[in-house]
């Protein structure tokens, strides 16, 4: 693998794409510690170390800038909401489906136009928000209207450059640019929860067994989410023999790899965009019973635990229909003269890729929520873990970077250079 990786820097294309997400991802963690204007930092530090609630959580996927209050405190959330917004409303609305169809680049284009200014919105109320709560926590110097109108617009601007960042580095960089942003910022924490864990250790606060026990999770850990991310079911497909031209093509067998976890990491962020909005609201909020609710919903609770999961698993199912339709694979199976032995073609092969796609879907989200929820659950029994590289920053790291590999990989293999992999 690591020969492979110097081919990155054989082809000039890819190592101009390379140096690209690099420089994207520098910029990111270089504005996650620029503050914003009129905000005391230490103070805000000092509360956020003993709040432990959803902002720790929240902090973790933005690399620290929101415990810094930085200008890319908000992170990327907004938008990933706003697409969730409007996948949902793909469904509901049916003319929003012919748009992303039937009218192709363009359609895509106006969606995403679409998201876009949702994600403004959402920035200006979750900004809001996030406004009022330090204010109430006293971490602003200065307490005139115009500061305020300061500290929102930078992070609203805050966050649509990172999401403009994020989709530069779809178009021009290597992977998927919003997931690698918000691997970044997991990533980053890392050096520093390990020197914390060593120095846990060398003071004798922590033990040594009980931190060499995290490390075999994490690792253990690891080695799950690969196999079963990587798992796939592959069903057999049989060409037959035509003539096209004066040419005989076709007669040949392949297969259709149908992975366990066809959904990757995106059901994670799905759930937690969800879960943290209205716990965000209910932070600020001093009615009585939105602070009930945003108490739930805290994902150290069991209650918040048991709806993260059950949201996984609804994204999971949801983003697989989006991703995958059997009839339409059908229809290509069909149109090019194939089929499934033992199966004939047309609905029947709709109605077995379906069957098979629940199961397999299943199987998928239930292990994402387990991964997900597991570590909530025996931190209650065992205590909190050394290390925080667990449960969901674990399975955004590790799908992240299957993913980003594999672009490497396919696009090193077709300049016919030699693979990771041997």
């Amino acid at each position: 693998m690591i020969p492979g990786l110097a081919n990155i820097f054989r082809i000039p294309d890819l190592r101009r794409k390379f140096l690209f997400t690099v420089g994207m991802l520098a910029l990111f963690r270089l504005g996650s510690h620029i503050p914003v204007p009129g905000v005391d930092v230490a103070r805000l530090q000092t509360l956020f170390s003993q709040q432990g609630n959803v902002f720790g959580f929240i902090d973790l996927f933005v690399g620290g800038a929101l415990s810094r209050f930085a200008v890319f405190a908000l992170g990327v959330f907004p938008y990933i909401t706003a697409s969730i917004i409007f996948s949902l409303l793909e469904v509901v609305f049916p003319r929003l489906k012919e748009i992303h169809r039937e009218e192709g680049e363009a359609g895509r284009r106006q969606i995403g136009q679409w998201t876009l200014y949702l994600s403004v919105l959402l920035a200006l109320i979750q900004g809001l928000g996030q406004t009022v709560l330090i204010r109430n926590l006293g971490a602003i110097t200065n307490s005139r209207p115009l500061v305020y109108v300061e500290i929102l617009i930078t992070l609203m601007a805050g966050t649509m450059v990172l999401t403009w960042m994020g989709e530069i580095m779809t178009e021009y960089g290597i992977g998927n640019g919003v997931s690698l942003i918000i691997f970044a910022g997991i990533s980053a924490r890392l050096p520093n929860q390990l020197s914390q864990t060593i120095g846990l250790v060398n003071v004798g606060e922590a033990s040594i067994f009980r931190a060499l026990a995290d490390v075999l999770v994490i690792l253990a850990s690891i080695v799950a989410v690969v196999i079963v991310t990587q798992a796939a079911r592959k069903i057999p497909i049989q060409y037959a023999k035509r003539i096209v031209g004066r040419r005989m093509v076709g007669g040949q067998t392949t297969h259709l790899p149908i992975r366990i976890a066809s959904s990757g990491v995106i059901p994670i962020i799905f759930a937690i965009s969800v879960m943290q909005f209205p716990s965000t609201i209910a932070q600020f909020s001093r009615v009585p019973w939105v602070q009930t609710v945003g108490n739930a919903l805290n994902l150290n609770g069991a209650f918040g635990a048991i709806l993260y999961f059950a949201l996984i698993i609804a994204f999971t199912y949801f983003y697989t229909a989006v991703s995958f339709d059997p009839e339409d694979v059908s229809d290509n199976i069909k149109k090019y003269g194939g089929f499934i032995p033992g199966i004939r073609p047309g609905k029947p092969t709709t109605d077995y890729l379906t069957r098979i796609l629940e199961r397999l879907t299943l199987v998928g989200a239930v292990f994402l929520g387990l991964i997900a929820v597991g570590p909530i659950f025996l931190s209650r029994f065992t205590g909190q873990l050394t290390l925080y590289l667990t449960g969901t920053s674990l399975l955004i790291v590790v799908g992240v970077a299957l993913e980003t590999m594999k672009q490497i990989e396919a696009y090193v293999l077709m300049r016919h250079y030699e693979g990771f992999m041997k």
